[in-house]
């Protein structure tokens, strides 16, 4: 089988060709003579567009020779969103038992030479993969069958090792360790002391909390972001996956609760002595900038823009104005504004760089201490372009072929991760113990109990401080790990000036899927707590101190409407599963009828989308109602802006007692939703 098309006007041929379980995208170029001589030059490319699982697994041996030199490195990356380590160890075992005979000396050496490459590079990057292994006898195996000269005899020896340290921890323990677990006593509150922050220098605070980001960042593993992983991270007996992602945001969570509870634990603080808090809260602010910590920039201005810090009148009032303009200014960095085009210029200018491309008045105030080389950016950004090539991209062509050009997209964003993570290695800090006690003492405050504190603080009723525009995205308080990510839009340039296929991808996606959610989690819909008054909640009109209003982590499915693009939306489509309760999202055009969105997210769910006929797809409407859509129906247009939650049910299935109803439901992933914060963004960080 071969495609060609033909592009005039670089004089390039791109065809498609089949070969051996496996489909290659081979582009010619037809080059100008050179001064020298009149004859033209001929290059010849190809790369892996699709396959069958075994035939791509053991391109990995066959890849240099065939001129696909980023196979591997894409290969590793990705693997794990359609196969897993097992059974790729597997496939290569069973080609190192039949290697090429001894008569094809050359091809034989080339082999051997490629099986080292391999195994070499997987080790170095990806030793976690090994040391996860249940069963240690594969890598005996396997090494019993690698080359014998010195490049073989290292892997094996190295393998060796592996295989003796997953034996013991077997023996000792029965099973691996969680890398998150750890056993921490919760903080005592009555040795919470709130004001004492403002003994600190804002570029200690700075200084201390970029080296826990920055040593969290480093212990990333860049394919936990995959959108086919992350997604599925709160599927029964996966409770320990992506857990360096976790850990990131276990961190954001904890810092934005610290800024928090210094701000609102003290209630008898007068309204100038909370003020300085909140200065102390901006200068640190402005420090984490300079040292393009932009994780702790956000988490910072999520906490201050938060709802029961945002509504104190009277503090705000006490604020030094200076300190509210550079407030504003750095919340700027996040706007909405161009697609977020500001963020997005920022990382592309300081992504490697070693110093932050401040403006002059924040060049003046110099800060002091160590200074971390690297970037450490908001994970959220690269969560956010991940899962919607997850969602947007197939897995599978129509003959059943993995889609291989989409894991070499996903390959681009992750090489992204990787290149930031190559400029922070040589950060280094000094360690301020006063400051990290303080810190890790801070009392773990639920939004409820922040509402308490900050209508104690200050009773409802009076209308907050800020001005009637539209709020800059904002994560608050998330009681959870598995929190939100902010809605962050790729722009047509991408993080980075990469001149690759995934950039205009992702900027053709996002110019008509408008949906700022591509999560596959559930949503609590439920209402604003108790204790939160309408006033607190209620736009602000008069135009004190202005500063933005923030939103809780959470859907916005009452603005899907207005965000969605006409041409494209994204539904949320449950499915009742032994292995649990899980939304997946579902890219859903204007042409699409009911059976096709049935059968795209029974793919979605892992289920066979050959039984769609099977299943009946149910609305979700408010109060607990439900709508079955008919088989004829156009589900674009049914999705209103009342409801784009939908339900996946076999048909003839009786309807459980008390149906589906979104706004009882209580999500272990998501916080409760405020009102306003409806109007904005669903999220996963």
């Amino acid at each position: 089988m071969k495609t060609t098309w033909y592009c005039p006007l670089d004089l390039s041929t791109v065809s498609e060709t089949e070969e051996d379980g496996i489909i290659y995208t081979v582009v010619v170029k037809q080059g100008h003579g050179s001064p020298a001589g009149p004859q033209s030059t001929v290059s010849r490319s190809q790369h892996v567009k699709a396959g069958r699982e075994e035939k791509l697994v053991l391109h990995l041996l066959h890849s240099f020779s065939m001129g696909d030199s980023s196979f591997i490195s894409i290969f590793l990356s990705t693997y794990r969103s359609f196969t897993s380590t097992q059974r790729v160890l597997d496939i290569l075992t069973d080609r190192l038992g039949n290697p090429p005979g001894e008569s094809k000396i050359n091809t034989r050496q080339m082999f051997n030479k490629a099986v080292c490459t391999v195994f070499s590079t997987w080790l170095s990057n990806y030793p976690e993969d090994f040391c996860s292994l249940n069963d240690p006898s594969c890598l005996l195996r396997l090494a019993a069958l690698l080359p014998t000269d010195t490049s073989g005899a290292e892997i094996k020896g190295r393998l060796l090792r592996i295989a003796e340290e997953l034996s013991e921890k077997a023996l000792l323990s029965g099973s691996l360790s969680d890398p998150t677990r750890g056993v921490t006593s919760p903080p005592d509150p009555s040795e919470f002391d709130a004001t004492s922050i403002l003994g600190f220098p804002s570029s200690v605070i700075a200084e201390q909390l970029t080296r826990i980001e920055t040593d969290l960042f480093l212990k990333l593993v860049p394919y936990h972001c995959l959108g086919s992983l992350w997604s599925q991270r709160d599927k029964k007996g996966r409770e320990g996956a992506c857990w360096s992602v976790r850990a990131t945001i276990k961190q954001f969570n904890r810092l934005t609760n610290a800024v928090t509870a210094s701000c609102l634990w003290n209630t008898a603080l007068k309204s100038q002595q909370r003020a300085r808090l909140l200065e102390k809260w901006i200068s640190v602010a402005e420090a984490c900038r300079s040292r393009k910590n932009f994780s702790s920039l956000y988490a910072i201005l999520s906490a201050l823009q938060s709802n029961p810090i945002h509504r104190l009148r009277k503090t705000w009032q006490e604020t030094d104005r200076e300190a509210v303009k550079r407030y504003e200014e750095l919340s700027d960095i996040f706007s909405e504004k161009d697609n977020y085009s500001q963020s997005r210029e920022l990382l592309k200018e300081e992504g490697t760089s070693k110093l932050s491309n401040l403006d002059t008045k924040i060049n003046n105030r110099r800060f002091t201490g160590s200074c971390a080389q690297g970037t450490v950016p908001y994970l959220g950004i690269f969560l956010r372009d991940l899962t919607m090539l997850d969602t947007a991209v197939k897995d599978r062509l129509e003959n059943g072929f993995i889609n291989f050009d989409k894991r070499r997209r996903e390959f681009e964003v992750i090489a992204q991760i990787r290149l930031l993570q190559s400029s922070c290695k040589n950060s280094i800090f000094r360690t301020d113990e006063t400051f990290v006690q303080w810190y890790h003492s801070a009392p773990t405050l639920r939004e409820e109990e922040s509402y308490k504190l900050s209508n104690q603080i200050e009773a409802p009723g009076e209308p907050s401080p800020g001005r009637g525009l539209n709020p800059t995205v904002i994560i608050t308080q998330c009681p959870d790990a598995l929190s939100t990510v902010a809605n962050t839009t790729m722009d047509a340039d991408g993080v980075f000036d990469f001149p690759s296929p995934v950039n205009h991808l992702l900027s053709k996606l996002y110019k008509h899927v408008k949906s700022p959610s591509v999560s596959c989690l559930d949503v609590d819909s439920s209402p604003p707590p108790n204790d939160a008054t309408p006033s607190v909640l209620t736009t602000p009109t008069t135009a004190v101190k202005s500063h933005r209003r923030s939103v809780s982590c959470g859907n916005n499915p009452t603005n899907n409407k207005r965000e969605a693009g006409p041409d494209m939306r994204i539904a949320r489509i449950r499915m009742d599963l032994h292995d649990g309760n899980l939304y997946r999202s579902i890219l859903v055009t204007s042409n699409d009828k009911t059976p096709t969105v049935i059968s795209s997210a029974l793919d979605k769910h892992n289920q066979n989308a050959q039984e769609a006929s099977k299943y009946e797809l149910i609305q979700l409407l408010p109060e607990g109602k439900e709508l079955i859509i008919p088989p004829t129906g156009n589900v674009f247009y049914a999705m209103s802006s009342a409801s784009v939650d939908f339900l996946l049910r076999r048909r003839g299935g009786n309807t459980p007692t008390g149906s589906p109803n979104l706004g009882n439901e209580t999500s272990a992933t998501f916080p409760r939703i405020k009102a306003k914060g409806r109007r904005l963004v669903r999220t996963l960080f």
